[in-house]
Order: structure tokens, then sequence, then C-alpha cells
């Protein structure tokens, strides 16, 4: 898998938990959005998510050859949506590869909404 790190002294596996916090954590710090929305969207309504559950608005998918990355995001009115999210895209994959070593193969920006803050 690809959340397994083997070395001399044993294995580290990284948990698809840990994954979501960092990225959750690291695509609010990007300009031009309000928040992160939670993945299960009820009735059509969507839940702005506090700065303690950012990682229930990412989900992580892990396979043997293959970890991809759906960030559920909320943008701010008047910003340009696709500068937004390439932006949260790259912020993510950089923050990811830095702090773990190796960072998704592919990683999905899906807005739920547009509020003013």
């Amino acid at each position: 898998m690809k959340n397994l790190i083997k070395n001399s002294l044993g294995e580290i596996n990284i948990s698809k938990e840990a994954i979501a916090t960092l990225a959750g954590n690291a695509a609010i710090e990007c300009y031009g959005l309000v928040g992160m929305a939670s993945r299960n969207m009820r009735d059509g309504l969507t839940e702005l998510l506090g700065r303690d559950n950012l990682g229930k608005g990412v989900e992580v998918k892990i396979s043997e050859e293959m970890i991809t990355i759906d960030l559920y995001i909320i943008v701010q009115y008047g910003t340009k949506i696709h500068e937004v999210a390439n932006n949260v895209i790259e912020k993510v994959n950089f923050v990811l590869e830095n702090t773990l070593g190796f960072g998704p193969d592919r990683t999905n920006v899906i807005v739920h909404g547009v509020r003013t803050k």
C-alpha cells in the first residue's frame, strides 16, 4: 500500500484519518476558501465544518497503486472558483509531500457552495 513506509527498523502505516486531517488543514489556509463542507450532503444542505472537523470534508481512498483525495469545499463569493480550486490542489499536494514524504496520485476538489464570509 502507498501509505505504508518500510525501513530497516520496521514499518510506518499512515492512516486515512491522518492524511485527511493534514489535507484539510492545508486546504483551509488557501485564499478564497470559506471552509470545508461535510462529505455527506443531506437534503441538499451543506454543513460548514469547524476547525476541529476539517478532516470530515476530505475523503481519502487508498489502493495498492494509488492514493486519491477528494476535498469538499465552500468558496468565497467573488473569487475565481477555478483559481481557488487549483490553489487548494497545489497546497494540499505540497504539504502532504513535505510532511509524509509522499503525495496523492490524484487530488479532486468538489465545490459544494459559494458563500459570503
